[in-house]
């Protein structure tokens, strides 16, 4: 019989074993009753996670586990799920040799979430250069995810990230392109469609039974009728029509350096965005250590820390797993919610 996804523990990726993940994973575990974490298992390399635990001088269990078995395991130690062979990489030394056991800790992740192994997936950080250098491909957690989950379900599906914290949820309609390619990218289409996806899993999995979308301008003053561009009037506000259209509370474009502070942020549940920053410098500046990457649009619950691999300070013991916790949090959260509903 298939357990309830209540029941499950949450899933965590190894991300990059040369950054911080490693330590803020041990971290979390060690504050899991202090701030009341659900069950989660990381799959990874067993030894790297001992050897880690031991350099930094804490003493944490590393149990060797299957995934079901991860809720019983969980209080006495940290379960590790392992991967099919060693890590190689050092703190703040990537080895490329390790991108192959990074892509393969987040597929098999994702087929524990598919296949009713996992409540949730938790992604810790991966380095895209490391990455790209080690022939992976995708630009990211995000394009691989909608990748993993068309080949699970067969469907198309489209990732839409979005950055929550406890004062403001911003997503940023175009992602990991460069600025001067933002205008052309925007569509009326895009817009609209990242918007329905926004409310959907804000009402599915947020429990917001009517979310308020603000939907940012691209230009200075959204355009100045013109003046300063023509986006503005030309495409995002011919999508927040379409948006109120299909019943959703969109409101804009909003010019974005009104739209952040503390009363604006009273009359919305979500910020569109136009590009990256614009969607992540208000975010991260509010609340970095809380800031949670979630991706929307997908058949499974996925959140990540807002912040990188922090190769500076990887495996010095001073990296914060404030970010991991909240991750850690809302996923639970959202598991809760969605099964509720």
């Amino acid at each position: 019989m298939e357990r309830p996804r209540s029941a499950l523990a949450l899933a965590l990726t190894m991300g990059e074993p040369a950054g911080i993940g490693p330590e803020i994973t041990l971290a979390a575990w060690r504050q899991r009753n202090a701030v009341g974490l659900r069950p989660f298992y990381c799959l990874a390399d067993p030894d790297m996670l001992r050897q880690r635990a031991e350099s930094l001088g804490w003493d944490v269990t590393i149990i060797t586990t299957e995934a079901d078995r991860a809720v019983q395991a969980f209080q006495d130690g940290l379960p590790v799920v392992p991967l099919s062979r060693a890590a190689k990489a050092k703190p703040a030394d990537p080895n490329l040799d390790d991108v192959a056991l990074i892509v393969e800790s987040i597929k098999r992740a994702v087929e524990d979430v598919h296949v009713g192994r996992a409540a949730a997936l938790v992604t810790n950080p991966i380095n895209k250069q490391a990455l790209r250098a080690g022939g992976f491909a995708l630009p990211g957690h995000t394009e691989f995810l909608s990748e993993l989950a068309r080949k699970w379900h067969g469907d198309d599906f489209r990732a839409v990230m979005m950055i929550a914290g406890p004062e403001l949820r911003t997503v940023p309609v175009t992602i990991h392109i460069p600025l001067a390619e933002v205008p052309t990218a925007i569509t009326i289409d895009l817009i609209v469609e990242t918007g329905q996806i926004v409310a959907a899993d804000l009402r599915r999995r947020f429990g917001l039974s009517a979310p308020r979308l603000a939907v940012a301008g691209l230009n200075p003053h959204t355009g100045e009728e013109g003046s300063l561009g023509s986006e503005d009037d030309a495409v995002i506000r011919p999508a927040v029509e379409a948006l109120q259209a299909l019943g959703i509370a969109a409101t804009g474009p909003l010019p974005a350096d009104t739209m952040f502070h503390r009363a604006a942020r009273e009359a919305y549940d979500v910020a569109l965005c136009m590009y990256h920053d614009q969607a992540l410098i208000p975010a991260k500046t509010l609340t970095f250590d809380e800031a949670v990457n979630v991706t929307l649009g997908l058949p499974l619950i996925r959140t990540s820390p807002g912040h990188g691999t922090a190769f500076d300070i990887a495996g010095s013991g001073r990296a914060r797993p404030s970010s991991l916790i909240a991750a850690l949090g809302l996923a639970a959260q959202m598991v809760a919610t969605q099964t509720a509903r």
